[in-house]
């Protein structure tokens, strides 16, 4: 069913979607959105009417665009080399998307994100950076963001330690909202510039706004083309007309993964060209934070190797994002199609296109989320994980240690912590991941250095989950997850399966409890060690099972043990 860049084969499910676009067309859904109608999703305005600035910020934006590259202009005039972005979701998923699909533009300094609090991500960015050719970016909405915060003491203190006092300030700048403590520090400590962002628009929905094109035009990206691709998007997802055939692309792309989660296909695989792989992550904080609530939710599932139909359970929906003129993906996916597996296929003109499919992925969102019966805006099982990891935090500043279980099976310098399932390390993440039930899923969360052998390591292992129990795996890095993910684990339907991953640290990093401050209280070690027993304990409580393995000194060694036992 052709439409402009976007084509749906829906399977045996293509009368259950006709019907879900018969009744937003009933119920004047697009009207009711674009007006700002919060009883759209609820019948309280609560997390809703302050949360839909996104509907029309581009045109905004698109009027300050000439500012803003001015800025990188100066910036690129100073000499700078680099820039790290200092911040957690919606604050770094979309810059990531922009470095990894731009690359290095020609003049323009080289961006990197920081969202990991590991001490050898932390020292992994201070032994590589010039301090003198470094500016920052301190990217939080909240102003409170405790990894963001963190960061920022950090690199304020070892930035100030490099230069001639006081031209630190002039190596940051800042985007939050009006009023944060994080403006006011920036104002405090003379940041080069602060970006004060529509308070209207949610983290996940921010891509489009200075969180996204701020660090985008600082790298050289033209920003005037995303944005004109992002309006374009948004005039189509305007029309009224919603047959599938030439309709609103916006409002039949919910319809169709809305409509296939409520028949059963809630595991949304996105398979992507091998330019724009990046943008899955992007998607899937925005599909698994907007959706997973309620005891309901759409599991994304990102950058999974391509198989055979046969490894693919009945809970399978595929999006295929294609760039023009690359089919390094048509023959696998021709193979899903043919399998009579729903599939819908997106295409893109060149990488400027990303602003439409910002937009594009927007709409559809608060469309499914209608369709679910869900506030797509909030995260409610967010902040429980939060508050567990500040009690422990707490706790560490009154006797200096995290308490922690004792492990059920230590064996060849791994230890196992859980429920008892198997005597041996052999048959232990055998005996959990059997437990599984129809419809469920396992998620790897991995408290560890980011870095390409790990990766590779948990490729290899989530790929054998999938081929051998034929259900999704995906992997996050902790905690970035947390700013993901993580509100789904908690919030949906409770089938899914957590294993956690931990490790010893070579060397630990303190945080700073003041900026311009020797003087520290906790470590990013302690934080992140926090940070896993908080979630694990929140995951618990919900009901959720839990697994975790401590790999020791040798982190990649560990998992490939572990996979070697599937």
């Amino acid at each position: 069913m052709p439409i402009r860049g976007l084509r749906v084969n829906p399977g045996k499910y293509g009368d259950l979607i006709e019907n879900t676009l018969t009744d937003l067309r009933e119920s004047s859904v697009l009207d009711r959105m674009w007006s700002g109608d919060y009883s759209v999703w609820k019948p309280e305005p609560a997390g809703i009417a302050d949360r839909l600035g996104w509907l029309k910020i581009a045109q905004k934006m698109r009027e300050d665009a000439v500012r803003l590259q001015r800025f990188a202009l100066d910036v690129k005039a100073c000499g700078y080399t680099n820039i790290l972005l200092l911040g957690m979701g919606g604050s770094s998923l979309a810059p990531g998307v922009f470095r990894a699909a731009f690359g290095v533009c020609d003049g323009y300094p080289d961006l990197a994100v920081l969202d990991s609090t590991d001490p050898g991500a932390i020292l992994y960015h201070a032994n590589r950076l010039d301090p003198a050719k470094t500016l920052f970016i301190v990217s939080s909405k909240s102003g409170t963001t405790i990894e963001t915060i963190s960061f920022l003491k950090y690199f304020y203190n070892w930035m100030s330690d490099r230069l001639t006092a006081g031209v630190a300030g002039d190596h940051f700048i800042a985007i939050t909202d009006p009023g944060s403590s994080l403006a006011e520090l920036a104002n405090r400590y003379s940041f080069r510039n602060t970006y004060i962002n529509a308070p209207d628009i949610g983290g996940r929905f921010s891509a489009l706004s200075y969180f996204g094109l701020v660090p985008a035009a600082l790298m050289g990206v033209d920003i005037r083309r995303i944005l004109d691709s992002s309006l374009k998007m948004e005039k189509q997802c305007r029309e009224n007309d919603l047959s599938m055939e030439k309709g609103n692309l916006g409002c039949i792309l919910g319809a169709v993964i809305g409509t296939l989660a409520r028949g059963g296909r809630d595991k949304l695989t996105i398979i992507t060209s091998p330019a724009i792989e990046c943008f899955g992550s992007w998607v899937e904080q925005l599909i698994a934070e907007s959706t997973g609530k309620e005891g309901k939710g759409i599991l994304p599932v990102v950058s999974e190797p391509v198989g055979p139909p046969g490894i693919y359970g009945d809970d399978r929906a595929f999006v295929y994002l294609k760039m023009a003129g690359d089919d390094s993906c048509d023959s696998v996916v021709a193979l899903l199609e043919d399998a009579g597996n729903p599939l819908v296929r997106l295409s893109m003109d060149d990488l400027y296109d990303l602003g439409g499919q910002f937009f594009l992925w927007e709409m559809a969102t608060a469309v499914a989320g209608h369709i679910m019966g869900i506030n797509p805006f909030d995260q409610p099982d967010v902040e429980a994980s939060k508050i567990l990891t500040g009690k422990l935090l707490e706790d560490y500043g009154k006797d200096g240690r995290l308490s922690d279980e004792t492990p059920v099976l230590t064996c060849d310098g791994i230890s196992v912590y859980g429920k008892p399932l198997s005597e041996n390390m052999e048959g232990m993440l055998e005996a959990f991941l059997k437990q599984a039930e129809p419809g469920g899923y396992v998620a790897l969360q991995a408290y560890l250095q980011p870095t390409g052998e790990t990766d590779h390591a948990l490729d290899e292992l989530r790929t054998k989950i999938r081929d051998r129990y034929k259900f999704a795996a995906t992997v996050g890095y902790g905690p970035r997850y947390l700013h993901s993910t993580g509100q789904l684990h908690k919030g949906d339907t409770g089938r899914g399966l957590f294993v956690q991953f931990t490790a010893d640290d070579a060397r630990d990093v303190p945080i700073p409890d003041e900026m311009e401050s020797k003087a520290s209280s906790v470590s990013f070690s302690v934080l992140k060690r926090a940070q896993a027993m908080g979630d694990r304990d929140v995951l618990l409580n919900a009901g959720r099972r839990v697994m975790r393995f401590h790999l020791g000194v040798d982190v990649t060694d560990g998992i490939e043990t572990l996979t070697a036992t599937i």
